[in-house]
C-alpha cells in the first residue's frame, strides 16, 4: 500500500506542478487559452492573478514532494498538504468547474485513504 501512497503523492505533486506551469507561464498561450476556456483579453487582464494562483499550485506541489522524501516519517506531513488539495479542489468544484472535483480533489483524496491505509 505503501507504493501506492506514493504513487498518488507524486501523481498529484505532478498535477500541480502543471497548474504551475500553466498558470504562470502558459496562461496567455494557446494551450492556456484553450485548458481554462479564456478569451485572449481575460487571460492578459487577468496574468498576475493566474500567475499567483500558480505560485500557490507549487507550494502545494513543494509540500507534497517534501513529506514523499520523508517516507513514513512525513506522514502527517502528506496528509496535510493531501488534505490541502482537497480542500481546494473542492473549492474550485463549487466556484469555478465541477470537473475540478475528479481532476485535483479526487486524486488527492485517494492518496489520503492510501496513506492512511500504509500506515
Amino acid at each position: 500500500m505503501t507504493m501506492i501512497a506514493n504513487a498518488l503523492l507524486a501523481l498529484v505533486a505532478a498535477l500541480h506542478i502543471y497548474f504551475l506551469v500553466l498558470e504562470m507561464f502558459l496562461w496567455t498561450k494557446p494551450l492556456g487559452l484553450k485548458t481554462f476556456r479564456l478569451t485572449p483579453e481575460f487571460a492578459q487582464a487577468s496574468k498576475a492573478l493566474a500567475a499567483n494562483q500558480g505560485l500557490y499550485n507549487g507550494f502545494l506541489a513543494a509540500g507534497l514532494l517534501w513529506g514523499l522524501s520523508q517516507g513514513v516519517a512525513g506522514q502527517a506531513v502528506q496528509l496535510f498538504f493531501l488534505g490541502c488539495v482537497v480542500v481546494a479542489g473542492l473549492f474550485g468544484a463549487a466556484t469555478v468547474s465541477r470537473k475540478i472535483a475528479f481532476i485535483q480533489a479526487l486524486p488527492a483524496a485517494l492518496g489520503m485513504a492510501a496513506v492512511l491505509l500504509s500506515a
